[in-house]
């Protein structure tokens, strides 16, 4: 017995090489990847957050920066005239003729008492019959309405107006006050436009992944550029049947593990996060357990992951910190201190130590019983 409790002993000696709960060990990760990197992969390497790399990845960011697309119906923009669809309501006023312009009485409303744009793109007018209208701007209706009329009224004077824009509409669903479905109408409708008539954006709302459905392709807007950098060429213009959808942030987390106060995911902010807000926002590093010299950042997948270390045993460390700017999915990890991992350890072996201890104490008492 006295033999299993040296051998106990000789295990605590090298408690901090396999003691309980995650820690970085270099060494291990670099035998991990040691084939790959052989084969001439750097990527693999377990790089030091400095100045130098600071400036190496502000230029990369630069120079990576994605183009953003332009709006394809900009042009249509500069001379847009809203066309007739089926569905619509039109109403058409002849001056001088109110049998005309208000045959089912004053009191009812434009919208009530015009004339319906049928399915199939055709509406009835009174001495004109049935005529095609869908896909046609209002004074093209009024010069065909008043070719049409003029076989029974003299110099026919009339103005044709929509009173109810039900032909196209637009969806807009996602992070927003009220999911809804808005109108097309003569005035050109914009991405800004339709957010606002659905009461805004709402919280979680992310401005640099607006998703754009046209006609089976879907697009990406950076409605956070037209916000903050007057780009303008974000806020597009729409169409019939476009479904404009404002993503969450639930895919823009970073998350913070090992010895920090609070361990937690923490969702970027505009799809920004530096390594010193990720810490602060955990509450710090834990006074008692951490060891702020190993601070790793990880980042990509498991075939080709990407570390970043920081030593932040000194406060101007923490400097580098509120440079390095994290991407979605980053993994920053705080190394427990090796201290606490043998005190861990320790604790764990503990109980099972006593209760040998315990044993052989009783097996010496039963000796000396049985000697006596």
């Amino acid at each position: 017995m006295r033999r299993v409790l040296l051998v106990v002993g000789m295990l605590c000696v090298s408690a901090c090489a396999w003691g309980p709960g995650m820690h970085m060990d270099e060494g291990v990760f670099r035998e991990r990847y040691a084939g790959k990197a052989d084969a001439g992969d750097d990527a693999y390497e377990i790089v030091s957050i400095t100045p130098a790399l600071l400036s190496q990845q502000l230029e990369a960011r630069r120079k990576a920066a994605p183009a953003r697309k332009l709006d394809p119906l900009a042009k249509l923009a500069t001379d847009y005239a809203y066309r007739v669809a089926p569905h619509d309501v039109l109403s058409v006023i002849v001056y001088d003729h109110p049998e005309l312009t208000i045959p089912a009485g004053e009191f009812r409303s434009a919208e009530a008492s015009g004339h319906p744009v049928a399915p199939d793109g055709t509406m009835f007018f009174p001495h004109a019959g049935v005529i095609r209208v869908a896909g046609m701007t209002l004074p093209q209706i009024r010069e065909l309405l008043t070719q049409r009329l003029t076989s029974v009224i003299e110099r026919p004077q009339l103005d044709v107006r929509v009173a109810g824009f039900r032909g196209q509409k637009v969806q807009v669903t996602g992070e927003v006050a009220t999911p809804s479905t808005v109108p097309i109408t003569d005035v050109p409708l914009r991405v800004q436009d339709a957010i606002s008539q659905a009461r805004g954006l709402g919280p979680e709302a992310d401005l640099r992944s607006v998703v754009l459905t046209r006609e089976g392709r879907t697009y990406t807007i950076d409605l956070q550029a037209l916000y903050e950098e007057g780009d303008i060429s974000q806020n597009w213009l729409l169409q019939d049947g476009d479904i404009l959808h404002v993503p969450d942030r639930s895919r823009n987390k970073v998350f913070v593990l090992g010895e920090v106060r609070r361990p937690s995911s923490r969702v970027m902010v505009k799809g920004r996060m530096s390594l010193a807000e990720a810490i602060g926002d955990s509450e710090g590093f834990d006074p008692v357990t951490s060891n702020p010299s190993k601070v790793y950042v990880i980042r990509g997948n498991f075939d080709r992951p990407s570390i970043y270390k920081l030593d932040a045993g000194s406060p101007d460390a923490l400097l580098l910190a509120t440079q390095f700017q994290l991407q979605p999915r980053d993994v920053v990890f705080v190394s427990a201190h090796d201290l606490t991992r043998w005190n861990r350890i320790i604790s764990q072996i503990e109980p099972t130590v006593q209760l040998l201890w315990e044993t052989v104490r009783i097996g010496d008492d039963a000796v000396i019983l049985r000697t006596q």
